[in-house]
């Protein structure tokens, strides 16, 4: 028997899955895509308010760009909270058949004050496939609300957000 072993997110201790107070996982695996279909629409976040309407306001660095990279700081709206993030993690392997990005994030004040981490793999799988993984562990009075309610919002928010930067991807859409 053929086996198969794929990548996972790496977190930082703080963020376990587990021992924060909400964590959500999301993955979809697509024919006829692959790591560099899928990259420009996730990578450039001017195309995100094209398939994801749950993403609002980005502003990455100064204003100067919209594409992510290593270390940049960007702000955007989601889930109804003004989330400031940080680059973390955006690492491409040297084939290019596997892409991590990641980014930690903060939103609220005080009591409701939360902090996030953010991340995404995407991996080319044989036959013409694409896998894309999205999970976020949050930790927060907020996330705990969250985390209690249903249906999740953050395990529906993030699965129309994999399945709009599919779509987008297949049918190459502009933005």
């Amino acid at each position: 028997m053929k086996t198969y072993s794929q990548p996972a997110i790496i977190w930082p201790e703080k963020y376990t899955p587990g021992e924060t107070d909400n964590y959500v996982s999301n993955e979809v695996i697509v024919k006829d895509l692959s790591v560099a279909d899928v990259l420009p629409y996730l990578a450039d976040t001017k195309a995100w308010g094209t398939y994801y309407h749950n993403a609002e306001n980005i502003v990455v660095g100064d204003g100067s760009t919209t594409q992510l990279s290593a270390g940049a700081n960007f702000v955007f709206d989601t889930f109804g909270f003004h989330v400031t993030c940080k680059v973390e993690e955006f690492d491409i392997s040297e084939n290019g058949n596997l892409v991590r990005l990641a980014w930690s994030g903060t939103f609220g004040e005080g009591e409701d004050f939360s902090d996030v981490y953010h991340a995404w793999i995407l991996e080319n799988l044989p036959n013409n496939r694409v896998r894309v993984l999205t999970e976020e562990s949050q930790i927060g009075k907020l996330a705990k609300g969250l985390a209690e309610t249903v249906p999740n919002p953050m395990v529906n928010g993030h699965q129309a957000w994999l399945d709009g930067l599919t779509k987008a991807a297949k049918n190459k859409a502009a933005y």
